[in-house]
């Protein structure tokens, strides 16, 4: 796409109470202004885990566009692209990217909450 940040990075800590360490919070979630990054660090932390203890080899990265559309993580592999969205509020809404679906087509996409987690992180 003509409008994608090709060179865009996001930096996450391996461990998040390193993290917290860094900017001294380890207030519970409730107390936190900063729970949905502190989530998507999680997940994405955690993921990256398991994918190398059951040795999948997967591409992974995040979408955005210079309009600041997103796509938290996405995953690539045998040629299928899995597109994921972390809401630390199960009740949120979120809707994909129009630009994204048009340009992805064929890709999955999934919104993981704390409901829905366990499907996400633990070996199938």
């Amino acid at each position: 796409m003509r409008n994608e940040l090709k060179f865009s990075r996001k930096i996450y800590f391996y461990d998040n109470g390193i993290r917290n360490a860094l900017i001294a919070n380890f207030s519970i979630p409730e107390l936190r202004n900063d729970v949905g990054p502190l989530w998507e660090n999680f997940l994405v932390s955690e993921r990256k885990k398991r994918l190398e203890y059951e040795e999948l080899v997967k591409n992974t990265w995040f979408w955005r566009t210079t309009d600041q559309k997103e796509i938290d993580y996405l995953e690539e592999g045998n040629g299928a692209i899995t597109a994921y969205e972390f809401k630390w509020n199960p009740a949120a809404r979120y809707k994909r990217p129009k630009a994204f679906l048009e340009h992805y087509p064929q890709s999955s996409f999934e919104v993981i909450t704390p409901n829905n987690v366990e499907d996400f992180l633990l070996p199938e």
